[in-house]
């Protein structure tokens, strides 16, 4: 599969690592331009690649994670996705720890809001409960996998990002709709920053 990375801070290169080391082609992307993320994608190796935000959006599957005051940069202006699978990592973050403050979306989960600014989207909430430091770690531990909830309002799409996470060693839990997963994934829900293990 070819995976496209919108941002390229801690958790786009957690997932980078796991697909090029399962054999995924990956093509990384961020405001700064492609010449930026030359020397890790040299690190990475020949399966990845730096490119455009364009360029990564064209991707099978493409990752958005940048943060949360810069999305609508990140997103403005890309082609209509035509069906193919956004993973919505993001979390709604208005301001950042310390003084951290959540976005007010009303009834609308983050999950809800970034996909109306990704048209033709199937967006797959996931990634955004576990901090990074997890998310690049060996996801097999003694006790068992690392769990990672994902929600999405297509099931295919769901199915596409367990099989891929599973792949890369995670425990995938799928939680339904952006609404009803996304509320409890989301920054204040009850699966928020929550590290569990199944035991396999």
């Amino acid at each position: 599969m070819k995976i496209g990375t919108i941002g390229s801070g801690t958790v786009a290169q957690a997932v980078a690592r796991h697909a090029v080391a399962h054999g995924h082609q990956v093509v990384l992307s961020n405001s700064r331009g492609p010449a930026s993320l030359a020397g890790l994608a040299d690190e990475l190796g020949p399966l990845a690649h730096a490119g455009t935000p364009e360029e990564a959006a064209a991707a099978e599957l493409v990752l958005l994670a940048v943060g949360w005051p810069q999305i609508p940069d990140a997103t403005a202006g890309l082609p209509d996705f035509g069906g193919r699978i956004v993973i919505d990592a993001t979390n709604q973050f208005a301001s950042l720890p310390p003084h951290a403050e959540i976005a007010d979306l009303g009834e609308l989960t983050g999950s809800e809001h970034v996909a109306s600014l990704l048209p033709g989207a199937r967006v797959v909430k996931a990634f955004n409960t576990l901090y990074g430091q997890y998310i690049a770690a060996d996801p097999r531990h003694p006790a068992g996998r690392q769990v990672l909830f994902l929600a999405g309002d297509d099931a295919d799409a769901r199915t596409t990002v367990k099989d891929l996470t599973a792949e890369f060693g995670f425990a995938p839990v799928d939680l339904g709709s952006l609404r009803e997963g996304g509320r409890l994934m989301q920054l204040g829900g009850p699966l928020s920053a929550l590290h569990a293990l199944k035991q396999d």
